[in-house]
């Protein structure tokens, strides 16, 4: 019988070649030091720089370490949409690739999910005191008017939308992702608009958290964006393209 990870960690890479290794070597070792029967999967969103040559070289002695290749540059959204449903474990989360919320505070989000949540979503603004590096203010603000802008048109009751940090349990994942239709920035506010809709427990955790200044979202261009990609979420759900039914991807030697 195929004994399939307990825990399934996405980390979505783009010209990721110099935070990588350091990544790869903290998220291991905390597989480790927790004994978790884990696996940890990089998306490689068509880099031009070592990101695939460094997963697969630390792979050969981290075998918790998998690469998939997306079909070119596609975006995060697609990243971890793609991660997350080729993934093997009973909970699948995403994680940035900078660890602004260090991978220790997943526990946080294993722990919701093993009260009963069938989703824990990571907030950086529950509890304020948490957050280690501020960012600046400029982006607090933009991030902040976002947010609200993001509760008014999706009903969206979180805090925070667009931490980077979530955790899901397989069939939450499958349904959710599969649904999905936004594949760069603006995939947050869909996948929770989704997971809502579909009557999923969402609970809201907060988390350790630190600005990284290398972020690589522009707030006025990738804002209008998302804004954009707001209006569809809307017109996805109009339509009725997050109704419909959706099957469970078996894993590899698994049966119905």
């Amino acid at each position: 019988m195929t004994e399939y990870p307990q825990y399934s960690i996405i980390i979505p890479a783009y010209n990721e070649s110099r935070r990588l290794p350091a990544t790869l070597q903290a998220v291991v070792n905390c597989v480790r030091a927790n004994k978790w029967r884990a696996e940890v999967i990089v998306v490689n969103d068509g880099s031009t720089d070592s990101t695939a040559q460094i997963v697969r070289e630390f792979a050969r002695q981290a075998p918790e370490v998998r690469l998939i290749e997306n079909p070119g540059n596609r975006g995060k959204g697609y990243s971890v949409r793609n991660g997350m449903l080729q993934a093997l474990g009973d909970i699948v989360m995403f994680t940035d690739s900078d660890l602004s919320a260090p991978i220790e505070e997943a526990e946080r989000l294993f722990a919701a999910i093993d009260a009963g949540a069938d989703i824990a979503i990571g907030s950086r603004w529950l509890e304020k005191s948490r957050q280690t590096q501020r960012q600046p203010l400029y982006r607090q603000f933009f991030g902040r008017c976002f947010n609200a802008v993001t509760r008014a048109v999706m009903g969206l009751h979180f805090a925070d939308t667009q931490c980077g940090f979530k955790a899901f349990t397989r069939a939450a994942a499958q349904t959710v992702f599969q649904l999905q239709t936004i594949e760069r920035w603006g995939f947050d506010p869909e996948i929770l608009y989704i997971a809502l809709k579909r009557g999923y427990n969402v609970v809201e955790v907060p988390v350790s958290w630190a600005h990284d200044e290398r972020s690589r979202m522009s707030y006025l261009k990738d804002g209008i964006k998302m804004l954009e990609e707001l209006a569809l979420i809307r017109w996805n759900a109009l339509t009725g393209r997050y109704s419909r039914h959706v099957k469970a991807l078996l894993r590899v030697g698994e049966s119905r």
